[in-house]
């Protein structure tokens, strides 16, 4: 039992790297991640253009300055 899995094993290893190798799928997976993100936002912001109100201003502007806070602390 233990030849025929170990077999089994290497007939596995030996079919995957025919396929090639998979270095920088991960790299991929987080682009096409990322890419989903600004398209889902980018919706959200289509959606929103002719909705006004000024809910949520406050909070906005606090996180803005404290971006700039940030930001303006960062030395190179």
């Amino acid at each position: 039992m233990y030849r025929l899995l170990g077999l089994a094993h290497a007939q596995l290893i030996a079919a995957s790297s025919r396929f090639g190798r998979q270095a920088g799928q991960g790299t991929v997976e987080y682009v096409a991640l990322i890419l989903l993100v600004a398209l889902i936002m980018a919706g959200v912001v289509a959606a929103m253009q002719g909705f006004e109100t000024d809910e949520g201003q406050e909070l906005g502007d606090v996180i803005l300055n404290k971006i700039k806070d940030a930001v303006k602390k960062v030395e190179f």
